[in-house]
């Protein structure tokens, strides 16, 4: 056994690194996650705020990394080709990128700047938070648009990059400013989605809550950033989009049914009772009520994800797939046909 160990990890440090520190985050995840069902006790209160602190601080570490992923995917797309002399293009890349994290964080103080300076009740500001949140969260699940996002975001990237690199040897300032305008684009996107996102979860459990969250999503951002860029390693970024993306699903559940007794709150929609069985902790981590209206919405949630991915399917694989095969029957129909004619005559 420690043979093996002492191989694999010889062989393989970057791997069994990454696995590792993996392993550690999951034990202690699942620490958090006894901790708090053990400690969270009584009722669920439907006038009350349900996400603990623990389950806030999961979600936004799980948004934070996976739009983190999303940000280095398109980073490695853009720098795959600067190896050997072009490797210096990488600097103006790297700068941008830098930048629009600052940016980010100011914007994250721009964003609460503005919601403190709107004169409207607290409750009504964290419903309609609450619902910018859930569009935001939308947009980042939704297969259809990936699909389209991937082909055209990364595309539109490597299209400019090639234009940049062609004129770099009769505008070297040009270049280097637009390839820091390509990193920045790629970062401050992802990073101006997290900021509206985590508005909503801010003013449920405060801005520290939230922070020590965007800190666990950073540190698993660098280490996978790390890996890329500095040791070169080539890690399974598709497998781990789409187990973050299943995780992300169970966070939509969640700020939908915790929206949903927002706007409850706020009186901005009605509170139907039903009697089913829902025990408390579904309450506190997954912001599951006996109500009509929260569990509508989280099935209606569901069923837009669900649904944007077999439309994906289907525009990208299944109607193509059919289309070939038509064709190729068509064809086939046509070739014996010409064959008599040709004989006929």
């Amino acid at each position: 056994m420690s043979a093996f160990l002492k191989n694999y990890f010889t062989n393989k440090p970057w791997k069994a690194v990454f696995q590792l520190v993996l392993l550690v985050a999951g034990l202690i995840i699942v620490g958090a996650l006894v901790w708090q069902g053990i400690n969270a006790g009584g009722v669920p209160d439907p006038t009350a705020a349900h996400l603990s602190e623990g389950a806030v601080i999961l979600n936004t570490g799980l948004l934070v990394f996976r739009e983190g992923l999303e940000a280095i995917l398109v980073l490695a797309a853009i720098t795959a080709s600067f190896v050997g002399k072009k490797q210096g293009y990488r600097r103006p890349i790297a700068a941008g990128a830098g930048i629009a994290f600052i940016a980010s964080i100011a914007t994250w103080f721009i964003a609460i700047a503005v919601i403190s300076s709107i004169n409207a009740p607290a409750l009504d500001i964290q419903a309609a938070t609450g619902l910018l949140a859930i569009v935001v969260l939308l947009v980042i699940m939704n297969w259809f648009f990936h699909k389209i996002y991937w082909t055209g975001w990364i595309s539109m990237h490597n299209k400019r990059r090639r234009e940049l690199v062609g004129q770099a040897e009769k505008q070297p300032t040009n270049t280097m400013l637009g390839l820091a305008l390509l990193g920045f684009s790629a970062v401050y996107r992802e990073g101006f989605e997290v900021v509206l996102f985590l508005q909503s979860l801010r003013l449920q459990v405060g801005s520290l809550v939230v922070l020590e969250g965007v800190a666990v999503g950073l540190f698993f951002t660098i280490i996978v950033g790390c890996l890329t860029f500095l040791a070169n390693q080539k890690l399974p970024y598709k497998k781990m989009l789409i187990f973050t993306g299943i995780l992300l699903g169970m966070v939509l559940i969640v700020m939908v049914g915790e929206s949903a007794q927002e706007l409850q709150q706020a009186h901005w929609i009605t509170t139907t009772p039903v009697n089913l069985p829902i025990p408390e902790w579904m309450g506190v981590w997954f912001a599951v009520f006996p109500n009509v209206e929260s569990l509508c919405a989280q099935a209606v949630a569901a069923i837009l994800v669900i649904g944007s991915y077999f439309v994906s399917q289907y525009v990208q694989i299944w109607r193509p797939r059919k289309l070939a095969a038509l064709r190729q029957q068509s064809t086939a129909e046509v070739a014996p046909a010409d064959t008599a004619n040709a004989t006929g005559a």
